[in-house]
C-alpha cells in the first residue's frame, strides 16, 4: 500500500513533527506555558505515527481510517496553532511558517483520503 506519494507525507509529518517539539521546547522553556504547548506536541506529533503506522495497515480499509485519522490529528493541530498565535504565545512570523506545512500536510492527506476511497471503490 506504500507509493511514492506515501514517502513523501512520510518525509514531510516528520519534518513537522520535530517543528512541533521545538516549538514545544520554546512554549515551555521561554514562554512557561504548559497546557496548550502539551495539546500541539500530542496532536502535531501524532499525524507522522499514524501515517507510519498507515505503512503496514492491514487492508485498504485500514489504511484509509489510519489516513483519516492523520487527517484529524492534523486539523486539530491547525486549531492549537491559530490558538497560540492569536493569545500571542507565537509570533505571526513563526505562526505562518508553521502553519504553511500544516496547510501542506492537510492538503496531502485529503489527497490520498479520497484517492485511496476513490480506488476501494472499484
Amino acid at each position: 500500500m506504500e507509493s511514492k506519494r506515501d514517502n513523501v507525507v512520510m518525509n514531510k509529518s516528520y519534518a513537522f513533527a520535530l517543528r512541533i517539539i521545538k516549538l514545544y521546547k520554546y512554549l515551555v522553556s521561554d514562554q512557561k506555558e504548559f497546557v496548550l504547548s502539551k495539546q500541539i506536541l500530542r496532536s502535531g506529533t501524532s499525524i507522522g505515527a499514524l501515517v507510519k503506522e498507515s505503512e503496514h495497515a492491514q487492508s485498504k480499509a485500514d489504511f484509509i481510517n489510519k489516513m483519516n485519522i492523520a487527517l484529524k490529528e492534523a486539523n486539530e493541530t491547525e486549531y492549537w496553532l491559530m490558538l497560540l498565535k492569536d493569545s500571542c504565545y507565537i509570533e505571526e512570523k513563526s505562526f505562518t511558517s508553521i502553519h504553511s506545512e500544516n496547510v501542506e500536510l492537510i492538503k496531502l492527506l485529503v489527497s490520498i483520503v479520497k484517492s485511496s476511497k476513490e480506488t476501494l471503490k472499484k
